[in-house]
């Protein structure tokens, strides 16, 4: 049988689940040293969410579930760090997945980062509030997790807005955790009032995103501020033209792609726009409208999730408690059965990756990654030749 060069084995490898990867360390020294790289972790992740692949529902009530994207058929009960100490009371998601990381919060006020796929967490240290002097009561904690690929750095930013001395005034705390450096710092407030009390962090081009105004009046107008991740700095994205502002305004992520969903509750009907070249106003574009009909019998709000493999349906959820397919084609809706779905929960797309925690981030030391490179370099006919044989004998 022909020997397989190292890229074509590592082309292989990349286009497999985590839990084959897992199992797959364990053929010999050269193909643990291979998934175990850096390089090829990014590689495997970029892979999946390109294509679409390795991707799960997780989904929360008073415990966490895991529903496999491309079957959807029944739920399987995930074992958490924070489970033990949680003591029945649920545990939350701080906002969206990011590259298959999750960040949780317990009724202890515990947090961990945890990867669900490799089954590792790392707990953070706790950080206080840092009150105003004349505040007395919090008002909004909020979250948002994501990463920024310059520092090659995970980072969870927490949002504390005070009550104002009156109802026209409010203040906040913004702290930002690095994963590399396992603290906390404190940042620039947050000089703009947060709408809704579970408004999490939409993780979108390194950014994350909030749905804002300038006071707490409930008739202002709302807008989305966006946080970047790299320079950790606000900026406003614009909204898509032509919107009546009478609507309740929500955000996901979907793609990669920011989504804006309309709710005119008025008129039952709920707009969904995404935002195709990211920070580009005319980019926005309606991709799905919905309104009570005979298929869509009732609702009161719809979220984006997920595309199909071949782009030609959405996957969305529907009040909390029901899944439903919808073709951008025909404007058909269908509903999906899943076997042991919760009454009522919350639910984050997440990619299956190998991304490390715990420790394992010591590999993106540049000391560390010279050496290794100059061990490479001397080991790599051993290697293409020990990879090849692995392969064989995995086959």
């Amino acid at each position: 049988m022909a020997t397989l060069s190292h890229d074509v084995i590592h082309d292989v490898l990349c286009r497999l689940g985590v839990k084959d990867l897992l199992r797959f360390r364990c053929v010999s020294k050269p193909w643990c040293s291979l998934i175990d790289d850096p390089d090829f972790i990014k590689c495997h992740l970029s892979h999946s969410l390109k294509t679409n692949t390795n991707l799960s529902l997780i989904l929360r009530d008073c415990n966490l579930v895991s529903v496999d994207f491309d079957s959807l058929k029944t739920v399987q009960r995930l074992k958490h760090p924070l489970d033990e100490s949680d003591e029945g009371n649920g545990t939350e998601i701080l906002g969206s997945s990011c590259n298959g990381l999750l960040a949780l919060y317990n009724v202890h006020e515990e947090i961990g980062l945890w990867n669900p796929s490799t089954r590792k967490s790392q707990m953070l240290p706790a950080t206080k509030i840092e009150f105003p002097p004349w505040a007395f009561c919090v008002q909004f904690i909020v979250y948002g997790l994501g990463y920024d690929p310059v520092s090659d750095d995970y980072k969870l930013v927490r949002m504390v807005q005070f009550f104002g001395k009156d109802d026209d005034s409010f203040d906040s705390e913004v702290k930002v955790y690095s994963l590399s450096t396992n603290c906390w710092r404190r940042i620039q407030d947050f000089p703009y009032y947060l709408k809704y009390k579970r408004s999490y962090g939409v993780l979108a081009n390194n950014a994350l995103h909030w749905v804002v105004s300038k006071r707490p009046e409930s008739d202002t107008q709302s807008f989305v501020i966006a946080f970047d991740l790299r320079t950790e700095e606000y900026r406003v994205v614009e909204l898509p033209n032509g919107l009546d502002m009478s609507f309740h305004m929500n955000l996901k992520s979907m793609g990669g792609c920011l989504c804006l969903i309309a709710n005119y509750w008025e008129v039952h009907v709920v707009d969904i726009w995404i935002m195709k070249e990211y920070g580009v106003k005319e980019s926005w574009t309606k991709l799905i409208s919905v309104k009570h009909s005979k298929s869509f019998p009732s609702f009161e709000f719809v979220l984006p999730l997920a595309f199909s493999k071949n782009g030609d349906k959405v996957l969305l959820n529907v009040d909390d408690n029901k899944f439903v397919w919808y073709d951008l084609r025909s404007k058909r809706v269908d509903k999906v059965r899943i076997g042991g779905l919760p009454r009522l929960f919350e639910v984050e797309m997440l990619v299956e990756s190998l991304v490390p925690l715990n420790g394992n981030r010591a590999m993106t030391n540049k000391k560390q990654q010279n050496v290794k490179k100059k061990k490479k370099q001397r080991k790599n006919s051993k290697r293409d030749d020990f990879l090849s044989k692995g392969f064989h004998l995995v086959l």
